[in-house]
């Protein structure tokens, strides 16, 4: 039990330094040690250890001897992303119109709803939280541990690029309207429409962020 609590912990914690490094808190170059992480999070420091550990095997941290540094992502990384994806992420959603159970597919209306519903309120916070439960319920609901355990730190990676990209006025809209677009073709088991939608998606989501 003591070792599951653990291992939970530590899952917690790399998602949050994550997500606090993409989302742009610990800007570039940032020196971080586990003394000020276990002071700031108030966590003990060997779920640090293990968090630190994960982000630098995903270059998102890197060890100077001082501490890590921060390398968050770059412009680069984000268009080498949006490549894989635009490569891959059709085969999911192709895949998920054949293999997403009842509830899966009820969840992935859900968040297209919500996504609506915080479009229309400019909350770009819960946009990106909506976003990244439709993306990331397709990758669940795909039927593949393989394409899952790829396409998510994908997904999470770009999330400081996505965040500016959603703030662009118009694209929110149009971005949860691609989404339920594809969610229907998903609906109805149509797997090649719901890919060839999802391709579309990325390329928008490309201009979007890189302005190619």
């Amino acid at each position: 039990m003591a070792e599951h609590k653990s291992v939970s912990l530590a899952d917690c914690v790399f998602e949050r330094l994550e997500n606090d490094i993409l989302g742009g808190k610990y800007a570039y170059g940032e020196v971080l040690t586990e003394a000020r992480l276990s002071e700031e999070l108030g966590v003990s420091r060997t779920p640090i250890r293990e968090a630190i550990r994960r982000l630098e095997q995903e270059n998102i941290l890197r060890d100077c001897g001082k501490g890590m540094v921060v390398q968050g992502i770059t412009r680069e990384d984000v268009a080498d992303i949006l490549d894989i994806r635009l490569h891959i992420e059709g085969e999911a959603v192709r895949r998920a119109a054949q293999n997403m159970t009842p509830e899966q597919k009820q969840a992935l209306m859900e968040a297209v709803e919500l996504q609506e519903f915080y479009v229309s309120k400019q909350d770009a916070d819960h946009i990106q939280t909506q976003d990244h439960h439709f993306h990331e319920g397709i990758y669940a609901g795909c039927g593949s541990i393989t394409l899952q355990s790829v396409l998510v730190p994908l997904h999470r990676k770009a999330q400081k690029f996505r965040r500016a990209s959603v703030e662009q006025p118009g694209r929110a809209l149009r971005s949860v309207q691609e989404h339920r677009a594809i969610a229907q073709a998903i609906l109805d088991g149509d797997g090649d429409t719901a890919a060839k939608l999802m391709v579309d998606h990325i390329r928008q989501a490309r201009q979007s962020m890189l302005g190619e």
